[in-house]
C-alpha cells in the first residue's frame, strides 16, 4: 500500500479466484484517453507493462468519467483486451457500453466500488449528525436561536439501503453509536453488524421505525425513486434522509414537498437529481436540508484509493488466479 494512501480499500484482498477458463490473458496495459503517471507507476508496482494502445493489448485503464462511446471505439477496434478498469464506483454511465459487448466472452469489468467506502461512509456520518443537530438550520441564522433544538444519534434505529462496501464500512463507524441497524437489499444474506437484513421489497415494513434512513445503493432501474412521496410519509417525523450514492434514488419533488411540509425531520444530500442542482432550486433555500455538492470523495481522496484498485487489479491480470477487485456484474449494472 502507498505510503500515500490514507484510506484503505476494504475490498482489497478479498476477491475469490475466477474460474480457469473465465481468465484473461495477461499483457501490456493502456491508460486511455491520456496516460497519467500517477496510475503508470501503479501498473508498475503491480508488476505490469504500460504501453500505447496496440493489437499487444490485454488490459484498459480508463480514466474518461463517461465517454462510453470512446470505450467502444477501443474495444471494437482491439477485440483482444479481456480487462477494463473504469475510474468510479457508480458505472450507470457505461450502461450502453455494457450492453454493446454484452456477449463478447471473456471480457472482466472491473470498478472502483467499494474502494472509496471509507471517506464516504465518513461523510454519510458527517450529513446525518449535521441534519439530527439541526445543523443546516443552526448555520442559516444570524441572532441567537431559540428553543433548543436538536437529536442525538446514541440509540437510534438507523435503516442502511444497499450492502456494499459503503454501507458496511458505515455500520462500522456506527458501532460507536450503539444504534440498532436494519440493512436493505436486492439480495437474500445477513449482513454482518446489523441487527436485521432485509430484502429491498420490504423497505416500505422498516421505513417507519426508522429515525435515520441512509441511501448507499446503486443506481439502476429498480432504485429510481426508491425513495418517493409514498416513502418520505411512512417516516416519522423526527427522522432524517442521507442521500450519498446517486440522486436518481430520491424523487426531488416529494422531498422538497416533504422538507416544506416538515413531513420529516431533515435531508442530507451528497447527490442531488438534477446533478448539479441548479441555482435558484428550492432545496437550496430549505432550511431543514444541507446539500454537499457530490464531495463525499474529493480528487485527492480518490485518486490513491483508485491507482491501489489498479495495482491489485494488475496483480490479478499477471498471476493468474483472475482475483480482481471490484468485478462488475453487467447485467444488474454494478
Amino acid at each position: 500500500m502507498s505510503a500515500e494512501l490514507q484510506h484503505r480499500d476494504p475490498l482489497a484482498g478479498t476477491a475469490p479466484a475466477l474460474p480457469a477458463g473465465a481468465r484473461p490473458q495477461a499483457g501490456p496495459i493502456a491508460i486511455l484517453p491520456r496516460l497519467v503517471e500517477r496510475f503508470a507507476e501503479a501498473i508498475e508496482s503491480g508488476g505490469g507493462t504500460v504501453a500505447e494502445l496496440s493489437n499487444d493489448t490485454r488490459g484498459v485503464v480508463w480514466l474518461a468519467e463517461s465517454d462510453s462511446a470512446g470505450l467502444v471505439d477501443v474495444l471494437n477496434s482491439h477485440p483482444q483486451i479481456e480487462w477494463v478498469q473504469l475510474p468510479w464506483a457508480g458505472v450507470e454511465p457505461f450502461a450502453a457500453t455494457f450492453a454493446t459487448f454484452a456477449t463478447r466472452t471473456g471480457l472482466i469489468w472491473t470498478s472502483a466500488k467499494g474502494a472509496y467506502a471509507e471517506p464516504v461512509a465518513e461523510h454519510a456520518l458527517a450529513l446525518t449528525l449535521a441534519t439530527l443537530r439541526r445543523l443546516p438550520l443552526k448555520a442559516r441564522t444570524a441572532s441567537w436561536a431559540r428553543p433548543k433544538e436538536g437529536i442525538s444519534l446514541y440509540g437510534l434505529s438507523v435503516v442502511i439501503v444497499g450492502a456494499g462496501g459503503v454501507a458496511l464500512e458505515i455500520i462500522r463507524l456506527l458501532s460507536l453509536y450503539r444504534v440498532s441497524i436494519t440493512v436493505v437489499r436486492r439480495s437474500q444474506g445477513a449482513v454482518a453488524g446489523a441487527a436485521r437484513t432485509v430484502l429491498a421489497s420490504e423497505l416500505g415494513a422498516v421505513l417507519p421505525d426508522a429515525d435515520v434512513v441512509i441511501l448507499a445503493a446503486a443506481a439502476t432501474r429498480e432504485t429510481a425513486h426508491l425513495i418517493g412521496a409514498a416513502e418520505l410519509a411512512m417516516m416519522k417525523p423526527t427522522a432524517v434522509l442521507v442521500n450519498i450514492a446517486r440522486g436518481s434514488l430520491v424523487d426531488t419533488d416529494a422531498l422538497v414537498a416533504a422538507l416544506a411540509s416538515r413531513t420529516i425531520y431533515g435531508a442530507g444530500l451528497d447527490v442531488t437529481d438534477p446533478e448539479p442542482l441548479p441555482d435558484g432550486h428550492p432545496l437550496w433555500s430549505e432550511p431543514l436540508a444541507i446539500i454537499s455538492s457530490h464531495t463525499a470523495d474529493t480528487p485527492e481522496m480518490t485518486a490513491p484509493l483508485l491507482a491501489e484498485r489498479v495495482r491489485n487489479n494488475v496483480v490479478a491480470l499477471l498471476s493468474g488466479d483472475g482475483r480482481f477487485v471490484g468485478v462488475v456484474d453487467t447485467t444488474v449494472g454494478y
